[in-house]
């Protein structure tokens, strides 16, 4: 390994770990939004990991997403794991097709459509992880027009807010932070850039 590519690396590694702190410290801070389930709160805790993913690619937003929830897990966890691993299957439902079409070709095109996508699967993938998983586990019986209900007025309205409040900031965010901190052209200010060269 050349003296360049070690250094990329170790600048690469110091972001990431610079960004699952973040996210570990934005978890704490946690809003509840749905008066019939409150124990549904949004968090930021994604947005830091969604521009990792945007810069360096769908692969480490996995590694990224994964580490924010270990995190979690190892420093006390209040559900032995359960939230943590539905926060990993909700999180990535978001962050993979997200940065998946943006990373292929970067434009505010794909990236608003890439987060559209996302919050598409996160609804639906927020729904068979609460039913299936985090219910159960929890002990929290629901059937018939009960759970009818708490879908359609708990998670589905629940992980839409989530969703658009993530993509939202993190749209603002990366324009400013893709420059400056992580030393890479954002796809998202591709039109200005080539306003400033033809003008």
């Amino acid at each position: 390994m050349t003296h360049t590519n070690k250094k990329r690396n170790t600048g690469k590694m110091v972001k990431i770990s610079i960004l699952v702190a973040m996210a570990f410290l934005l978890g704490f801070i946690q809003i509840p939004i749905i008066p019939i389930a409150p124990w549904l709160k949004v968090d930021l805790s994604d947005v830091p990991i969604l521009i990792g993913a945007f810069v360096f690619g769908p692969v480490t937003g996995i590694l990224l997403e994964f580490l924010k929830c270990l995190l979690s897990f190892l420093t006390g966890s209040q559900s032995g794991g359960v939230g943590e691993l539905a926060d990993f299957l909700v999180g990535l439902s978001l962050i993979l097709p997200a940065s998946f079409i943006y990373f292929k070709s970067k434009s505010k095109k794909t990236a608003v459509l890439g987060m559209s996508i996302g919050i598409i699967l996160m609804i639906i993938v927020g729904i068979l992880a609460n039913v299936y998983i985090l219910l159960p586990l929890y002990g929290m019986k629901m059937v018939g027009a009960k759970l009818t209900e708490y879908i359609v007025w708990g998670l589905i309205p629940f992980n839409l807010i989530k969703g658009l409040i993530i993509s939202a900031i993190t749209y603002v965010l990366y324009k400013k932070l893709s420059h400056s901190l992580f030393k890479v052209e954002s796809g998202l200010t591709k039109k200005e850039n080539l306003k400033e060269v033809t003008n």
